[in-house]
């Protein structure tokens, strides 16, 4: 395909620019555009240097690297694979001795409001005493360790405990069923699995004990030896003798003295894999230093960490961002965090606003999906607005996941930071390992809707499907054509998939992100148009979903949220289908047909007449897993109306698919 003709067109404009004030750009780690743009210039002019510089400043080795980076068998880059050090050391071990051992490291929020203070020599302690159950259990450096567990502070303590001890641990969301977690089982050989009896979520308690038994006992997984069960909730569950044990029992009779193993700096930390993929799963493999490295600099950077901050990022540890910004980085920058077991919604849409003004968070780091969804509670509901809360703690605002919708952004910036905390909108991956594209506090100029800028050393550009460069103002594919230190190794025993998936020969070799983006003619600033996969071909016009799932948006008045995708149309191509959810009641019959109508109006109006939705079904809410993402694959089946064979156990609300599956 021709470079013209593979064009994302983007016609989304967004006019609004919000400055840093003075006051954050005064106090701030990067303070000022030419702060940004010399870091950016020191790491153009010696890209080597400057990497070995940030390795010495925030690690600590234990055997210095004399290489920094190893290209000769590209895309397989090492990064100081001479060096020897432990992540579990650099996270707890290195802060005993200063002012940051009595400092809270956890503060854990029970799903009923229980409220636990861990602090670094705590955590310490018992990370060391369950490495020394997982020693006892004969699990040895190189193993793979599964973990399974609800959002506790057992959970970020089993993925220390393996890192301390140079295992590899590969942490399953806990909403997956139990032949996803059979089949990331026995694609990693792991030789134990971590679990709790059950997971508290809004109120109630469900198993997960119960589902690993199913999982070894149909996936018939020879390699595990031990299961190991953090008991939650007093509720009995099965134990197989010999094989299972409980967590707590365990670590009282071991020591919380555990040496840390010192392992390479591209020894696997973890393999992680890749939510929502079909076929065979795609283990994301990281590496030790390069990883940790990355989610160090992007604490300080990022959220210009401060020593009383109290941070908080509401992800769980079985995706990436959890791993990235709850249990490792956090702790290897010696930060306070916040660990939230429950749900937004439980015991009402409140709970994120009530924890803000409790714990004092001055940090809040979570997915568009989540603001969405409150939008329509808080606004619903004056008790439970944001208004009502005291957020006066806050300075700085995150957003995950997937990119924001400029109306949400609004909505995020001045009910939740009071129009006087910058939001950064943070573009990453778990291939990526941390953040990529995102604004710096008291550097960036924030445009709703937009991640703005590469970090210093990441060397972002938007391509044709021939890997040349397009314009600014031109929609593409988004790639990365410098390595860099958090960057995925490969795909765990799948070298070629690696290779094919990630770095294909038709892009020069760069990094294949995946997504499609267009950067501003004024500013150059980047905004993901979606995935490229998720880019329509209507009469020939190539449109990413994001930008019309944002136009629908817009609406303020009536939508809370909207999910856009495609389905095949002989006449068009493509016809867009759009799931939206509104303020107020599902409308049916001719109410339904009515505001359909003025929907695709209102698109047309704000995009063109080419992007109006052939079809518009409303819900409830839209069909998202436990952690809050949409399953627009899902949403392809029902548009196109095939009948859903795909595992739907992750999805939090199933019954939504049968109210969508009607069209209006």
């Amino acid at each position: 395909m021709s470079a013209t003709s593979s064009a994302i067109q983007s016609t989304l404009v967004e006019n609004r620019v919000f400055e840093p004030s003075a006051a954050t750009v005064a106090a701030a780690r990067i303070p000022g555009m030419e702060a940004y743009q010399a870091l950016c210039a020191e790491a153009e002019q010696d890209f080597e240097g400057f990497w070995a510089k940030r390795a010495r400043e925030h690690l600590s080795w234990h055997k210095p690297f004399t290489q920094t980076l190893d290209s000769s068998n590209a895309p397989f880059f090492k990064w100081f694979q001479d060096g020897e050090l432990n992540a579990s050391y650099n996270c707890l071990d290195r802060h005993i001795g200063t002012p940051v051992e009595n400092k809270t490291a956890i503060i854990f929020e029970a799903d009923g409001g229980e409220v636990t203070h861990v602090s670094y020599k705590e955590l310490l302690a018992k990370v060391s005493q369950f490495a020394n159950v997982l020693k006892s259990k004969g699990v040895q450096k190189g193993d793979r360790v599964v973990i399974y567990m609800p959002m506790t502070v057992e959970g970020v303590i089993a993925m220390q405990a393996c890192a301390r001890i140079g295992a590899t641990h590969s942490v399953v969301f806990g909403g997956f069923s139990a032949k996803a977690l059979e089949e990331r089982i026995n694609d990693a050989g792991a030789v134990a699995v971590v679990t709790a009896n059950y997971q508290m979520r809004g109120g109630k308690e469900l198993p997960l004990k119960a589902i690993v038994d199913e999982a070894i006992t149909q996936g018939d997984c020879k390699t595990v030896r031990n299961v190991i069960v953090f008991q939650r909730t007093p509720t009995a569950v099965n134990m197989v003798e010999g094989r299972d044990s409980f967590m707590h029992e365990e670590m009282a009779a071991q020591s919380d003295v555990c040496p840390a193993e010192i392992v390479g700096a591209e020894h696997p930390l973890f393999v992680l894999y890749t939510s929502g993929s079909t076929g065979k799963p795609k283990g994301v493999q990281h590496s030790t230093g390069g990883y940790l490295l990355w989610a160090k600099m992007t604490m300080d950077w990022t959220f210009d960490l401060k020593d009383s901050d109290i941070f908080w990022c509401t992800a769980d540890i079985g995706w990436i961002t959890g791993h990235s910004y709850v249990a490792y980085g956090p702790l290897a920058a010696g930060a306070t965090q916040i660990i939230f077991e429950g749900v937004p919604t439980y015991p009402n849409a409140s709970r994120f606003w009530q924890m803000i003004e409790k714990h004092k968070c001055t940090i809040f780091y979570t997915a568009p999906t989540a603001i969405r969804s409150l939008i329509k509670a808080c606004d619903s509901d004056e008790k439970l607005h944001p208004k009502s809360f005291d957020l006066s703690s806050l300075r700085i605002l995150g957003s995950v996941g997937e990119p924001i919708n400029p109306e949400a952004w609004m909505w995020y910036y001045k009910n939740i930071g009071g129009e006087r905390c910058p939001i950064v909108d943070t573009f990453w991956q778990t291939e990526t390992g941390g953040h990529m594209i995102t604004p710096l506090p008291g550097a960036t100029p924030l445009v709703p809707g937009s991640c703005t800028l590469p970090l210093p050393g990441i060397t972002t550009a938007i391509v044709d499907e021939m890997g040349n460069d397009v314009p600014n103002g031109s929609g593409g594919i988004l790639v990365v054509k410098k390595p860099w230190p958090s960057m995925i190794r490969t795909i765990w025993g799948d070298p070629e998939r690696f290779k094919k998936s990630y770095f294909p020969e038709e892009l020069k070799g760069y990094y294949l992100a995946g997504d499609g983006a267009v950067r501003s003619e004024d500013r150059g600033y980047f905004r993901i148009t979606g995935r490229i996969d998720d880019v329509l071909n209507v009469s020939g016009h190539r449109m990413g979903t994001m930008e019309i799932e944002s136009a629908l948006v817009a609406k303020t008045d009536l939508v809370a949220e909207a999910a856009v995708v495609g389905r095949p149309d002989d006449l068009t191509g493509e016809a867009i289908v759009a799931f939206v959810v509104l303020k107020g009641q599902v409308p049916t019959g001719e109410d339904a047909k009515k505001l359909a109508n003025e929907l695709r109006n209102w698109v047309a109006k704000e995009i063109g007449p080419i992007a109006k939705p052939k079809e518009i079904r409303f819900g409830e809410n839209l069909p998202k897993t436990r952690s809050g993402k949409i399953m627009r694959r899902l949403l392809r089946s029902l548009a196109k109306g095939e009948a859903v064979t795909q595992d739907t156990s992750t999805l939090e609300n199933p019954h939504i698919l049968d109210q969508l599956a009607q069209s209006n």
